[in-house]
């Protein structure tokens, strides 16, 4: 088994377990839908020698979406559009890109409802590479499987309208190959900041 395989596999198991010990009483309003401004900024990591590949940082909108379980325990699935990057090689150019990368966490929120809530989560980030454009022969794999870590904040602004703002490290990597031959490993592995308001309901 892979090492992103065991990793996916040890969160969903702390998941499952967590879920089982967590309190039975539910959130006065289990869902909360959040809608944020993020900011991606691209850690830009390879293993391929002689050459220094990076996308370009850019901010997007998001939307994302948490059930409680208990009023301290929720699972939150971001989502977004596709996000079209710039590929550049030792800071030219050579292509674009896009990439549609849902994660799904598990989060634990330390404070009672109606106080300035932190929140601390783990979970899965799903990537799809599309539209790939780069110079014939050169390519990058479709998909991406990995760890996300993450913590934020609510803050209470009225009856079930909050200020959130978050921050995640994700894993996202793929491998890249010229005519059929893999050249290495491109890590993207961004830090994502955002900020937007909250609805419960």
């Amino acid at each position: 088994m892979s090492t992103n395989k065991q990793r996916l596999l040890a969160v969903l198991v702390a998941a499952a377990g967590l879920t089982s010990i967590a309190p039975t009483a539910q959130a006065a309003e289990p869902w909360l839908v959040r809608v944020r401004a993020l900011y991606l900024d691209p850690a830009n990591k390879d293993d391929i020698a002689g050459a220094d590949l990076s996308v370009d940082s850019k901010t997007f909108p998001e939307v994302d979406i948490s059930y409680f379980f208990t009023p301290n325990l929720a699972a939150e699935l971001v989502l977004t559009y596709p996000q079209k990057h710039d590929l550049s090689l030792d800071g030219s150019k050579i292509g674009t890109l896009k990439h549609l990368p849902p994660t799904l966490s598990l989060q634990y929120h330390f404070i009672p409802e109606g106080s300035v809530r932190p929140y601390a989560g783990i979970g899965i980030n799903y990537t799809r590479f599309s539209s790939v454009d780069l110079p014939a022969g050169l390519d990058v794999d479709r998909n991406s499987w990995g760890l996300a870590i993450g913590a934020g904040v609510d803050i209470p602004v009225a009856k079930n309208l909050l200020v959130n703002v978050d921050v995640k490290k994700v894993q996202i990597r793929t491998d890249v190959s010229a005519g059929g031959s893999k050249l290495g490993e491109f890590r993207v592995d961004p830090l994502l900041f955002s900020v937007g308001l909250g609805f419960k309901f």
